[in-house]
């Protein structure tokens, strides 16, 4: 799993987002959360925003809030690579393989030519299935 947050979304992560994912990178996650709430206020439904948000979130291990998050960016984007991907890493986490699964079934569709982000969630949930054999 990367240390840096994508945005994650197709069209890349864009100069906005840059000031949160340096803070993400430096993993000063609480920080991010407070600039991502306060973002937010002015852009409600960027997905890109509460992806990172969620990633922030599962970072320090509130797997709820981020899974709030991340269902609430996918509502608004559902091929959000970023939101797709990192989902998918927290249903690991949870140990709902079947659900990453579904993730990854998502990424692959959305990336018709491939995708990092299909990438690392297939060798996230291979790791997973070598750790937790059935």
């Amino acid at each position: 799993m990367p240390v840096f947050a994508d945005g994650g979304d197709s069209s890349g992560p864009g100069t906005r987002l840059k000031p949160f994912q340096k803070l993400i990178e430096k993993q000063q996650f609480q920080q991010a959360i407070k600039e991502l709430d306060a973002a937010l206020l002015d852009d409600p439904d960027n997905a890109d925003l509460l992806n990172l948000l969620a990633y922030s979130h599962r970072n320090l291990q509130r797997y709820d809030i981020a899974l709030e998050f991340y269902q609430k960016a996918l509502q608004l984007k559902p091929k959000h690579r970023g939101a797709n991907e990192y989902l998918g890493e927290l249903y690991l986490l949870l140990g709902q393989l079947e659900k990453a699964e579904q993730r990854l079934a998502v990424l692959d569709k959305a990336c018709f030519f491939g995708c990092d982000e299909f990438d690392e969630l297939k060798q996230a949930i291979e790791e997973y299935r070598r750790k937790n054999p059935s």
